[in-house]
């Protein structure tokens, strides 16, 4: 029987399904363990169960020793693990791939709309018992049906928001990817061209790229001066992939209509960002894979990663070292 550290509670499908096979330790606060106690938590143990914002590096793995044979993200996402030094460990490291696809996608859409219908303000007026009498002239935001949808990283989420939009709304669907997608092209009647086009002809752009050195920063201000005048960005990827003092320049000049972000840098959005305080930003708190049924899957497959990697077996959603 081996330990198991998990670094903030999870749905109990995932804590049960260890205990059944290891000594299972669970951070019991909402904010992620000081540094100093995750040291001295991982210690001894076989596995770590880690959330997205818990920066596992060298001295994590360090720490928790030789007994140390896996990592499971409790996410697709796996940036905050140094898997170099995984790697040279030789601890495996895994992630919760396609289960969140549908739960992401469906928060891009409703970005979408509810920043580009100005939701955001909308509820601010109510809310503030601002709501006197109708105004013709007031709200006034964009409709989406016939218009153009680009897809920054046609993986499984963009393809899901493609999907949704060029079916409901019949978006014209413009993509980048790494790779042609000839399937895409087909299903879809999608384009794949270059960002610039993309920034320049799209009505709606919506993010799914991973975070990597080449996409950090990807949309920055020459970015964001391509885009039309009425577009929408929408950001459900890492808040990294955006510069967020660009995009508040863009939006407080009137360059773009309105973003809407499920994401940001940091997390959460620190007090003083100027995002914070524009009508035509809409910020979600990192929700795109909040669903009973997402967060289960993801606590199972999180859960039989470490099963696995723990008794010697290739990782069954392993990252790949």
């Amino acid at each position: 029987m081996g330990k198991v550290f998990i670094t903030r509670r999870i749905p109990s499908i995932g804590i049960e399904r260890l205990q059944a096979h290891h000594q299972v330790d669970v951070w019991p606060g909402e904010d992620p363990p000081p540094r100093e106690v995750l040291l001295d938590r991982v210690r001894g143990c076989s596995g770590i169960l880690s959330i997205l914002s818990d920066p596992i590096d060298s001295q994590i793995m360090d720490a928790a020793g030789e007994a140390l044979r896996g990592i499971a993200n409790f996410a697709v996402g796996y940036n905050n693990i140094d898997v170099s030094a995984a790697k040279a460990r030789s601890v495996q490291v895994g992630n919760t791939p396609g289960v969140l696809t549908n739960a992401t996608a469906d928060i891009a859409v409703g970005l979408i709309l509810a920043a580009g219908r100005c939701f955001g303000p909308a509820i601010h007026n109510v809310e503030k018992l601002q709501w006197r009498n109708w105004e013709p002239m007031r709200f006034l935001g964009q409709e989406f049906e016939g218009k153009t949808l680009g897809i920054i990283g046609m993986g499984r989420i963009g393809m899901a928001v493609a999907k949704r939009l060029h079916g409901g709304w019949d978006m014209r669907v413009l993509y980048t990817s790494r790779q042609p997608k000839p399937q895409v092209d087909q299903q879809l009647a999608a384009s794949r061209v270059e960002l610039g086009e993309l920034l320049s002809q799209s009505d709606v752009v919506s993010i799914h790229c991973p975070l990597t050195a080449e996409t950090r920063n990807l949309i920055g201000t020459d970015q964001l001066q391509r885009m039309k005048p009425h577009a929408v960005l929408v950001n459900t990827a890492r808040g990294e992939v955006i510069d967020q003092a660009a995009l508040a320049q863009a939006l407080s000049e009137r360059r773009i209509f309105a973003a809407g972000l499920d994401v940001t840098t940091p997390e959460p959005i620190a007090p003083g960002d100027p995002l914070r305080h524009c009508p035509q930003c809409l910020i979600l708190p990192h929700i795109g894979s909040a669903t009973e049924h997402a967060r289960n899957q993801m606590a199972s497959m999180a859960a039989e990663n470490l099963i696995a990697a723990i008794s010697g077996k290739p990782m069954p959603f392993g990252v790949g070292l």
